[in-house]
Order: structure tokens, then C-alpha cells, then sequence
């Protein structure tokens, strides 16, 4: 099979998937929660052993309690997911609210260049967006994972689809 052909098949399947995130967005945002879980599990875990073969006993200890925390973290997440999913919204929340105010006091830096404005609209956006979530949060904060998560594969999908169709049309055939 042709290396253009599994990039296009690749951005065919992420761009279905992320249209079926989008459509069951709360089933989607319940298993992101759930992934998140067992990869806390599985990083806490390892933590832990890292922790055992640590020198010093300060070292060891900060190891194996942080290993610990994130297997109480990883547990949460996979026995108690809707409440993880709410946790995780809130976390993104902060994270689009910190980088949209973040780039409004960029914009404000760049006052005198032409990126004032584009830096300027796409902070508001992403401070707006935060706002809108946490003023609508008791229904946003169940689908929200889900829907980022389906926003994300659509614009992998149609990325991967457009790079197949570059290939296709750029690759010169080998030499013989």
C-alpha cells in the first residue's frame, strides 16, 4: 500500500471518529476521562518503582508519594469518571482562560506592530470561550472534553487528508 493512500486512510478515520465525538460528545468526554485514569495508573505505577530504586531516602520518599498521588488520581478518574470529566473541564477551562489572558498582555506588548490585532482577537476569543464555559459550566462541563476531542480529530483528519493528497501529487517515483 502506498504511504499517501494510509496517510489519506488515517485522515478518513480521524475526521468519522471526530464527527462521532461531536455526536455523543459525553460518551466521548467520559472515556477521555477514562484514558486520562489509566495512563495516571500506569505513570503512577511506574513512579512508584522508580521510587524504590531512588538513593537517598528524601528522594525515595518524594517518589513514591507523588507515584502514589497520581495512582489516588488515576483510581479516581477510572472508578468515579463523570466526576472526573467535571475535574478535567475545569482544568481546561483554566488552561483556555490563562492562555486567552495570556495573549491579551502579549497584544498589549505588540501594540505597535501588525500582530497587535490578531493577537488581540484570538486572546478575547479564548477569554470569552472560558467565560461562556464557566457561565454555562453545570451543561458544558460534561461535553466539553468530548466536543474538544471531536474538534481535534476533524482538524487531524482534514490535516492528514490534505498531507496524503500532497504526497500523492509531489512524490516522484523512485529511480530504477
Amino acid at each position: 500500500m502506498k504511504d499517501w493512500l494510509k496517510w489519506l486512510i488515517l485522515g478518513v478515520l480521524s475526521i468519522v471518529f471526530g464527527l462521532f465525538a461531536l455526536g455523543n460528545a459525553v460518551a466521548a468526554s467520559l472515556a477521555v476521562t477514562t484514558v486520562t485514569g489509566i495512563l495516571f495508573l500506569v505513570a503512577g505505577g511506574f513512579q512508584v518503582a522508580a521510587g524504590w530504586v531512588q538513593e537517598g531516602a528524601g528522594h525515595k520518599t518524594l517518589s513514591i508519594v507523588l507515584g502514589l498521588l497520581m495512582i489516588l488520581i488515576g483510581l479516581s478518574f477510572v472508578i468515579n469518571p463523570l466526576e472526573g470529566t467535571i475535574s478535567l473541564a475545569m482544568l481546561v477551562t483554566i488552561l483556555i482562560a490563562a492562555s486567552g489572558i495570556t495573549r491579551l498582555i502579549f497584544a498589549f506588548r505588540m501594540k505597535q506592530t501588525r500582530y497587535f490585532w490578531p493577537m488581540l482577537i484570538s486572546g478575547a476569543v479564548s477569554a470569552l470561550l472560558a467565560g461562556y464555559i464557566v457561565a454555562n459550566f453545570g451543561v458544558a462541563s460534561i461535553s466539553l472534553l468530548g466536543i474538544l476531542l471531536g474538534i481535534e480529530l476533524l482538524f487531524n483528519g482534514i490535516g492528514l487528508t490534505i498531507l496524503a493528497f500532497f504526497m500523492k501529487t509531489n512524490t516522484t517515483p523512485p529511480r530504477r
